[in-house]
């Protein structure tokens, strides 16, 4: 089943669970793609039928072993990506995600070594992302949501969501970005040892080494 909207179902089902417990439903998997729930529905037969998730009706959609696989290469190509126009062609962690998701459907495997050789084998995207290795090996160091922070919690910003380009320009704005060193605090973060008011919803979209 080799398809561009196969491998962004995919990729979509793999990522709702990277950084949280909580499996995808149809419901939920309709609005992150931006489909219709029915046309999620069929999709979803589909790619059950080719072995790739598992699924109940109503209930919620697993990736089985081949489907996480292909899934991890998709994901991998999508990151690189990124990597490479922040590093290469000086763009903004906020104007990639569109980008990467055009030229991970056009780029050939050569093409791809070759991007992840020039940038040094890296291992985190511009997000804070893990970008698998060529086996699938995912390395990830445990984490908590800024949401979920005890106040005092000290860490590193491992990852900020990349959905939302205007709060990405924000949290930079700020001096908040990948690796930034942060105690918790009840309304936001400590940088620097100054107080830093985050944006509305931004504590959701921040996680810290745990």
């Amino acid at each position: 089943m080799a398809s561009p909207a196969a491998d962004d179902y995919l990729k979509t089902v793999y990522a709702h669970t990277e950084w949280q417990d909580a499996p995808i439903t149809p419901s939920v998997l309709a609005a992150k793609l931006g489909i219709a729930p029915s046309s999620v529905t069929e999709m979803v037969k589909k790619l059950a039928a080719a072995g790739l998730v598992s699924h109940v009706p109503y209930g919620a959609v697993r990736l089985t072993d081949a489907g996480t696989q292909r899934a991890l290469a998709m994901v991998r190509r999508h990151r690189l990506i990124e990597t490479w126009l922040v590093r290469e062609f000086g763009y903004g962690w906020d104007e990639v995600h569109d980008e990467a998701e055009v030229l991970e459907h056009t780029i050939s495997d050569r093409l791809l070594e070759g991007i992840d050789a020039r940038l040094g084998r890296p291992r985190f995207d511009p997000h804070g992302d893990a970008i698998p290795d060529a086996d699938g090996t995912v390395h990830r160091e445990p984490f908590v949501l800024l949401a979920d922070a005890p106040a005092g919690h000290e860490g590193r910003v491992l990852r900020v969501d990349d959905r939302d380009p205007e709060l990405l320009r924000a949290l930079e704005s700020l001096g908040l970005t990948v690796g930034s060193a942060v105690t918790a605090t009840a309304s936001g973060v400590e940088l620097d040892g100054a107080a830093v008011w985050l944006p509305e919803g931004a504590a959701e979209v921040v996680w810290l080494s745990a």
